[in-house]
């Protein structure tokens, strides 16, 4: 299994070897760390861990690729071993988030934290790498802006199975139509997906980020009202089958909103200014506003 950390401080080859023989319970003897200096031919490429140290600039200091062999057992995920080596060097360590973005980092404390930070690289020849923000202070980095990142949370990668049903059903009845991007057909699929991810963050509780931004929240309130004019467009059988999924999807936000008289509208600053026009998903809300 790979690996791949980024520290804030500065660490000798010695120290990271101690400290992922540590993390992953093998012997120090059975962890080869090299950099840009090492001899190749000197290192041990049999050992149960080899790890490339590189140093870079800027709010982190050393970057490491660790591959472990399938032998060591058991294996952490990123997240564990992220964790155990900041407390095994007394210090902070990144790892990429699931995320499709290159600036979505995760940073593991030595205290225990785990938090999400944004982390943006230079467009230099040799990257230099900054700490824009973290969504908890961490005090190895008091100088960087404590701020939720909504940017992630629009990214995360919701399980939609009603759209993805109902989608599949459509493309298979018409093919052209289910397939083009623009088309009233595939327009339905889009925004019934919007709406379902909207659901089922709801449903768990706002994870996996625990909260939403109120930008997204009108998005996925408009994809709901978009169904509405989409469905005018539709043949019966593609409107009845997307009856099909928004009937439970529907009943899902009603039982997890409440009735709402006018605190959605000043927490969203006007953006339901129009709302006389809109549908009923309109007058509830969640409680407590997970923004």
């Amino acid at each position: 299994m790979t690996y791949n950390l980024l520290t804030v401080e500065p660490l000798s080859l010695d120290t990271v070897a101690a400290a992922l023989a540590q993390c992953l319970h093998v012997r120090v003897q059975e962890v080869d760390v090299a950099d840009e200096d090492t001899d190749q031919d000197l290192r041990n490429w049999d050992a149960l861990v080899l790890c490339e140290k590189v140093t870079v600039l800027g709010d982190v200091s050393t970057s490491l690729d660790v591959y472990v062999q399938e032998s060591v057992q058991p294996q952490p995920s990123e997240r564990e071993l992220a964790s155990t080596f900041a407390k095994a060097t007394h210090g902070v360590a990144l790892f990429p988030a699931e995320e499709a973005l290159p600036s979505a980092y995760w940073l593991a404390a030595e205290d225990g934290l785990v938090t999400r930070v944004r982390l943006n690289s230079s467009d230099d020849e040799r990257p230099r790498y900054t700490i824009d923000a973290v969504e908890a202070p961490v005090a190895q980095l008091p100088h960087v802006t404590v701020a939720r990142i909504a940017e992630v949370v629009r990214e995360q990668q919701i399980a939609t199975p009603l759209a993805a049903a109902f989608s599949a059903h459509v493309q298979r009845m018409y093919p052209e139509e289910g397939r083009a991007p623009g088309t009233p057909h595939w327009y339905a699929g889009n925004r019934l997906g919007a709406w379902e991810k909207l659901v089922r963050q709801m449903e768990a509780g706002w994870a996996p980020s625990g909260w939403f931004p109120p930008d997204l929240y009108v998005e996925r309130l408009d994809a709901r009202d978009e169904l509405e004019q989409v469905s005018e467009q539709l043949p019966e059988t593609v409107v009845a089958l997307l009856q099909n999924a928004l009937g439970p999807l529907d009943t899902l936000f009603a039982q997890m909103t409440v009735e709402d008289t006018d605190l959605l509208c000043k927490q969203l600053a006007g953006a339901q200014g129009t709302a006389s026009g809109r549908g009923w998903w309109w007058n509830r809300r969640p409680d407590p506003l997970p923004w």
